[in-house]
């Protein structure tokens, strides 16, 4: 991928969460590749092509500091994590660079690959919005993470996040901005949110 064929864009990983559902602990700090998850996204995120990276800290923001190894990125906290995704939301997009686009993505996605994220990147039209997408069985795509915000609209994304939904408000009033990126090829979108599914930490 050439780096002047791809608008500067930075990563925003949004890894608050308590993991409570798991009862792990943070999401963040959960073993994965001999490293730890929020270690390996926000590298994915640097490695598939985003400029640079913010990860927003939410619970036990400090043990993820002492812990996880992030020197290679920015880190901001939201304290506000426990009312929903919407507050990390806003927290990352503040800290983008100024005029870059942002690409959101969650740290419980471990299947994201450097791969996924460059196509992301190369597929994004200016004034748009880009999201990775998987197919059900029947074929149609649906819209999951990572998703990019255009420059331009990234405040007004901001200000339309509310509780747990981060950007699905905005999303949802403006479907005809969103173009959704077949994915499925890459990387699996799932989330990792229940212990039924800590498989996908291999």
């Amino acid at each position: 991928m050439s780096e002047s064929s791809v608008a500067a864009t930075t990563g925003v990983l949004l890894a608050a969460g308590a993991g409570t559902r798991l009862g792990r602990g943070p999401k963040a700090l959960l073993p994965f590749q001999d490293r730890t998850l929020v270690e390996v996204l926000s590298d994915v995120l640097l490695d598939g092509g985003c400029t640079d990276v913010v990860v927003v800290l939410g619970a036990e923001a400090e043990r993820v500091r002492a812990t996880a190894d992030l020197a290679r990125h920015r880190t901001v906290e939201n304290t506000d994590w426990a009312n929903g995704m919407a507050g990390s939301f806003r927290a990352g997009v503040a800290a983008a660079a100024n005029g870059s686009n942002v690409l959101v993505a969650l740290v419980d996605q471990p299947g994201l690959t450097p791969e996924a994220v460059s196509r992301l990147l190369e597929r994004h039209r200016p004034g748009r919005v880009t999201a990775a997408a998987y197919p059900d069985i029947s074929g149609r795509l649906h819209r999951r993470h990572p998703v990019i915000i255009d420059a331009g609209l990234r405040a007004e994304a901001a200000d339309a996040a509310n509780g747990d939904t981060g950007a699905r408000s905005f999303l949802k009033a403006h479907p005809g901005l969103v173009d959704l990126v077949d994915c499925s090829d890459l990387c699996s979108g799932e989330d990792l949110d229940t212990k039924d599914q800590l498989h996908l930490l291999g």
